[in-house]
């Protein structure tokens, strides 16, 4: 079942590489947008005619109004935050149709985020990181069988006996000092939520059977990623990671589709590299010129509004996420904020204990042992601001990506100037 329709966007670093931006632009020729992982741990900054959305549920698809957008199985939900979200967007003149959510997507309910501050006290000087929703523990409870779906609620009863019964288990679990929130306001207040969001017009159904029947109509479908490649449950820096699928596999185990319905796969890369939390980070800038990167690139948070580490851009881990995505062509964001950088550096291979290490390690411990091998670069002075013309890019932005392109043997074909929609450079269009 083919269709040469369909574009996955993935993040090709630790998250934040500006994905929504690149996704609203694509969204805006697409028939259908699927987010497909994740949960609202994660976050996407639109700009749009002065006007900022921060979307953490809702497909960056939401804003076009004619397209159906997809919160597919694969996306772990929190009916309050998706709720809340929803009426923000319409306090910012959205008019939200056209939303789909499985009904296998699993719920996010309020013992998942105590528990998630718990485990994360816990933890003491090992923290995590974690953005404290209550993502973690959901989706341990989902692997581990115990979990409620969204298409639970369609029966009172059920709902009730499923929810009474993870009650009894986290009881027997939990130790004293854990107090689970009581069970009647839980169970009272994801019923009013649930048909507070049918009464804003949301769809529960079957979205594999949705998606499959208009990857096979032809439509254009995009596939919307959240977080990043190296944050992957699987692939990423482990345990300094998020609790899905983030590679663009787990398009088809979130979305339910199989791998041969994907046709382009476009990984998003940020002109720097950055990371939120805790976790080894070998391209990591230490000194005040981080704080010029983060202040001007405003390098903090959606969701959590934690400052971000930024450092150089890091081909080693660029590689790796070409080699674990498939990427067939790449955009590049946020070039704007390294403006009036007299020198730029690229991380090019690691040093561990004396010898050269060119593929990023899967060993955490020797990962966080590694010091980055760099090459300089001369920077640009010019602002990219206003900037619409491939040839009018200072000759050293050009340099830049042509580097990139050399070393990941993938074309860039998306070239952000800009935080807003039209400051972008379209050299393909990637629906051609």
């Amino acid at each position: 079942m083919p269709n040469e329709k369909t574009l996955v966007v993935i993040g090709a670093q630790w998250g934040d590489e500006g994905k929504g931006k690149i996704i609203d632009l694509l969204s805006q020729n697409a028939e259908v947008v699927v987010r497909f992982n994740g949960g609202n741990n994660a976050g996407h900054t639109v700009i749009v005619d002065g006007k900022t959305y921060r979307f953490r549920l809702l497909p960056s698809g939401i804003i076009s109004p004619k397209t159906l957008n997809v919160i597919a199985t694969g996306v772990i939900i929190n009916l309050n935050g998706l709720l809340e979200e929803i009426e923000e967007a319409e306090k910012n003149g959205l008019l939200i149709k056209n939303l789909y959510i499985s009904d296998r997507s699993p719920l996010v309910l309020p013992y998942h985020i105590l528990l998630d501050k718990f485990y994360e006290e816990k933890r003491g000087n090992k923290k995590i990181g974690t953005t404290a929703r209550g993502i973690g523990p959901a989706y341990t409870d989902h692997f581990s069988r115990d979990t409620l779906h969204v298409g639970d609620l369609f029966d009172k009863e059920v709902f009730k006996e499923k929810l009474n019964y993870i009650y009894s288990l986290k009881k027997a679990t939990l130790s004293s000092d854990f107090q689970l929130p009581p069970f009647e306001e839980v169970y009272n207040s994801q019923l009013n939520t649930f048909e507070k969001l049918m009464e804003k017009g949301v769809t529960i159904t079957d979205t594999s059977k949705l998606i499959y029947d208009h990857i096979k109509a032809g439509k254009k479908i995009l596939f919307e990623g959240a977080q990043g490649t190296l944050l992957d449950i699987n692939f990423g820096t482990y345990p300094f990671v998020t609790s899905s699928f983030t590679i663009s596999g787990g398009v088809c185990v979130g979305a339910g589709i199989p791998p041969q319905s994907i046709n382009k796969v476009i990984g998003v890369i940020k002109a720097y590299t950055s990371r939120v939390g805790e976790g080894p980070f070998p391209s990591e800038i230490k000194d005040e010129l981080a704080e010029i990167i983060r202040e001007k690139g405003q390098e903090y948070g959606t969701v959590t509004r934690r400052p971000r580490r930024v450092g150089w851009l890091d081909f080693v881990a660029l590689r790796y996420a070409k080699r674990i995505n498939g990427f067939t062509e790449l955009a590049i964001t946020k070039l704007d904020v390294l403006s009036g950088l007299e020198k730029l550096k690229f991380v090019v291979a690691y040093k561990y204990k004396g010898r050269i290490i060119d593929e990023f390690p899967s060993s955490l411990n020797i990962l966080e042992k590694c010091e980055p091998i760099t090459e300089e670069i001369s920077g640009w002075k010019q602002s990219l601001k206003n900037i619409k013309n491939y040839n009018d890019l200072p000759e050293n932005v050009i340099k830049y990506k042509e580097r990139i392109e050399k070393e990941l043997e993938t074309k860039i074909t998306i070239i952000g100037t800009g935080p807003a929609r039209d400051e972008i450079i379209l050299l393909k269009d990637p629906w051609e």
